[in-house]
């Protein structure tokens, strides 16, 4: 059951910094280089709330 609450946790996270992210790239004012910065920031903030959920057992 904490496996589970943990995974829809996460899933929901995830598909709000994503959705958060291609936002930014609809725009016409706005290129792909402009928010390459917001993306690496989105792939470490997922990395690091995947490996605290799944990996880190201290």
């Amino acid at each position: 059951m904490n496996k589970l609450v943990t995974l829809v946790g996460l899933s929901f996270a995830i598909f709000f910094l994503l959705g958060l992210a291609t936002t930014l790239t609809r725009s016409m004012m706005i290129g792909f280089f402009d928010v390459l910065p917001v993306y690496i920031l989105m792939i470490l903030a997922i990395s690091m709330m995947l490996y605290e959920a799944f990996f880190d057992k201290k």
